[in-house]
């Protein structure tokens, strides 16, 4: 796909708005970093977020760790997983599969 990864996992948090994204990831940098992403939108649980939301927040020379799915809504105290750890290829599967 030609869309940034960061894009696509927000749209698929459109289709799917009893989920939540919970990303791991390594910024070009090697700082780690964890992103929220919920209803199209994107939020660094660690670092500040921009205000402009047409700036991604997973930049495309990140190292995606791994990708955590959860219901919504969201409950940091007792998170429901749904499926946790997954690869960047295996969420890629996935939205191949949801057409995104």
């Amino acid at each position: 796909m030609s869309e940034p990864i960061s894009l696509r996992l927000e749209q698929y948090t459109l289709k799917r708005k009893r989920e939540v994204l919970v990303v791991n990831l390594e910024t070009a940098t090697g700082e780690p970093d964890m992103v929220m992403i919920y209803g199209g939108f994107s939020s660094s649980l660690m670092t500040a977020t921009a205000f402009d939301p047409d700036i991604p927040v997973i930049a495309p020379d990140s190292k995606i760790i791994s990708i955590d799915r959860l219901a919504s809504p969201y409950n940091p105290d007792n998170p429901e997983y749904i499926e946790p750890g997954l690869t960047l290829e295996a969420m890629e599967t996935i939205l191949t599969e949801m057409n995104l």
